[in-house]
């Protein structure tokens, strides 16, 4: 026997009313992480794993064109990296809650339809914050450096962070359309950990083949990461190539960020509304 799942109920109106349920959606989240504390691994031990093993264990081997510290080189990299690969988070999150049942005990509520979304992307980008603070004073302690000003050093941060962000909505659609949630994980290493080596986060472009250094210099995660580079004035061999995005991360960064999100929050949106309804 087939039974035809209810919509949602009747959304709350008003700002205020929207915000309130995003507030609680929010919360939710994050009291379910602290209740299950090994959900933050990808944002706590392994930041912290990736940053020992790529400096100590493959600094010494990777030169940096131009001179500078592979220490200061690589930071941003590996916060590109654990930021961009623990998006894959949202998917699961999501896959779960639609196939665990939660999202049916919503229907009853007179909640807005999107704060389920957008609560589940307000707390990943809470843990990607804490994600980069991890990164920062693990830098910090094996001595990372950063020339830059407050005012540049927080926007390389924030840069980051929107990118993080707009890619977690990408991540939800996929959970959305995910069979199970161990389906939705395989995004991580099937696009995410491509996405994020296939870059300058770890190594210099100039050292790849020519046909994949003009993948990695298009790659939105070298974008970031140059910007952020520039941003603390840490060493940016990309400076030297001619590729539009290496000579303009920021704005790069930014139209990258921007166009994920103008696509994939509406097509996340639709998505939901399409499992809730059917």
């Amino acid at each position: 026997m087939t039974t035809t799942a209810r919509p949602l109920a009747p959304s709350a109106t008003g700002i205020a009313g929207r915000v309130g349920d995003v507030w609680a959606m929010t919360r939710r989240n994050l009291v379910h992480i602290s209740r299950e504390p090994m959900q933050l691994s990808d944002v706590t031990i392994q930041p912290i794993l990736f940053t020992v093993l790529f400096v100590y264990i493959f600094g010494g081997g990777i030169p940096i064109p131009g001179g500078g510290s592979y220490k200061d080189f690589v930071l941003a990299g590996l916060l590109a990296l654990n930021l961009t690969t623990s998006t894959m988070g949202t998917a699961v999150g999501l896959s779960t809650d639609l196939h665990g049942g939660i999202v049916d005990r919503f229907r009853t509520l007179p909640m807005w339809r999107a704060a389920v979304l957008v609560g589940r992307s307000m707390a990943d980008l809470l843990t990607a914050a804490l994600c980069a603070l991890i990164v920062a004073l693990t830098g910090l302690a094996i001595g990372w450096r950063s020339a830059a000003g407050p005012g540049a050093l927080l926007g390389g941060f924030l840069l980051l962070l929107l990118f993080s962000y707009a890619l977690s909505w990408v991540s939800a659609c996929v959970g959305l359309n995910s069979k199970s949630p161990e389906s939705a994980a395989s995004f991580g290493f099937v696009v995410l950990f491509p996405l994020s080596f296939v870059s300058n986060a770890m190594v210099p472009t100039q050292h790849m083949p020519g046909w994949l250094q003009t993948i990695a210099d298009w790659n939105p995660v070298s974008a970031v990461t140059a910007g952020a580079r520039r941003l603390w004035g840490n060493p940016d061999p990309s400076a030297t190539v001619h590729a539009w995005p290496m000579q303009h991360p920021i704005e790069a960064s930014l139209l990258w960020s921007v166009g994920i999100l103008v696509v994939a929050a509406p097509l996340a949106a639709y998505f939901f509304r399409r499992r809730t309804t059917q």
